[in-house]
């Protein structure tokens, strides 16, 4: 069965849980917030209160990513966002390459089991679609350049330069910042909001 992409909405606040949620609910974990909200409130949100407040972001009328699925099953996570409202809009070791109002897709997650079988293509895919339907003119990542070399498994989130150049990214800038010591780079897709999704977009 094709993977398909859906709007990680309240509706399916509980496949989010399952992607990024803890086993245990009252365990401190990311929850994907880290690079979302600002210091000070990743510091005071803990346990249960960063499931809460995901909950909230899941609610409001723009979803905080999407979710792959083969078949029913949740298999993947892409977290998607207006750059300005992130932490990376006051980056230092991450330019602006200019005053664009980009999207930003940094992270993307595949449950364990359902690894190298392209889902990472279809999550970065379907980013790039939602922000397209939400209005973004552009949108960019900050993906490691490991040319071709293996990543650690916890800093493989922020993705590959490869990995967005399959999804026609170009390199916008070069940056201050590294994930698993390797560089990371800003890689950058214009979008025809025109033309509508073109990947594994369904809505």
């Amino acid at each position: 069965m094709p993977i398909s992409i859906k709007p990680a909405g309240s509706e399916r606040f509980d496949d989010v849980a399952v992607m990024l949620g803890p086993k245990r609910p009252d365990a401190n974990v990311c929850w994907c917030l880290s690079h979302r909200i600002e210091s000070k409130l990743n510091r005071e949100l803990v346990g249960p209160a960063r499931g809460d407040y995901m909950r909230e972001l899941c609610a409001r009328p723009v979803a905080p990513g999407v979710l792959a699925y083969d078949g029913d099953e949740v298999v993947g996570w892409a977290a998607v966002a207006p750059r300005a409202e992130l932490p990376f809009a006051r980056s230092t070791k991450i330019p602006h390459v200019d005053d664009l109002p980009v999207w930003s897709v940094w992270c993307l997650r595949v449950r364990p089991g359902h690894r190298r079988q392209g889902i990472s293509h279809h999550l970065l895919a379907g980013a790039v679609d939602y922000a397209a339907e939400q209005g973004a003119p552009a949108i960019e990542g900050y993906p490691a350049d490991t040319q071709g070399q293996k990543m650690d498994l916890t800093m493989a989130f922020v993705g590959t330069r490869k990995l967005f150049e399959d999804a026609g990214f170009t390199l916008a800038s070069t940056t201050d910042a590294v994930a698993g010591g390797f560089p990371r780079v800003v890689m950058r897709r214009a979008l025809d909001v025109a033309s509508g999704p073109a990947g594994s977009w369904s809505g």
